[in-house]
């Protein structure tokens, strides 16, 4: 059975975020050592080197060759073992990130989330954390690797129209905040 998609998108203050939720029967310290200490980080994504108690490290991820380039992460909120939030990329260009994990009944929930930078272009994104994700399920397992193929491009379809969706959705509240504007002064804004 070829891997389905499950992540949604989620309006912030800051944004629209692709969020995707994986569900481990572990403790949470074993779930967030996948997260922070690098050996195991890069047995399902990547490897960090740097001590992330400056505030800082660099990050390559490990699943798209040898030739992926090494990243600058800044690190904005890191309270272990729950939450963790970075910028990975220059200034500028970055990519927000950010983890959640709680614990219930023997329980631990990883939400997933990335900031995409355009709802027009970043669509494949979701496919990219999907992979990743079920890359640590299967690292915990002890089982293989999934393969991209089953992934792109039979996900982006998914993620292309929840993105559409929400453009559109943005693109009415905008137009309606504009004729209310344009109401209320009497011009049209400008």
């Amino acid at each position: 059975m070829l891997p389905q998609p499950t992540g949604r998108l989620v309006r912030k203050d800051d944004g629209v975020y692709v969020v995707l939720d994986r569900i481990f029967k572990a403790p949470i310290e074993d779930v967030w050592s996948y997260f922070s200490r690098s050996p195991r980080l890069a047995e399902w994504v990547g490897e960090y080197t740097g001590r992330p108690a400056t505030g800082a490290v660099r990050f390559r991820m490990n699943a798209e060759g040898d030739e992926t380039d090494w990243e600058n992460v800044s690190i904005l909120e890191c309270v272990a073992p729950h939450k963790f939030a970075a910028d990975v990329g220059p200034a500028g260009d970055s990519w927000r990130v950010y983890w959640h994990l709680t614990e219930s009944s023997g329980h631990t929930t990883v939400t997933f989330a990335q900031r995409l930078r355009s709802l027009t272009e970043e669509a494949d994104v979701g496919v990219g954390w999907d992979y990743y994700l079920d890359r640590l399920i299967a690292t915990r397992a002890g089982k293989p690797m999934p393969n991209w193929d089953d992934y792109y491009p039979a996900m982006l379809e998914h993620y292309e129209n929840i993105c559409r969706e929400v453009n559109a959705d943005v693109r009415r509240e905008h137009a309606a905040a504009h004729a209310i504007d344009r109401d209320a002064t009497g011009t049209d804004g400008r």
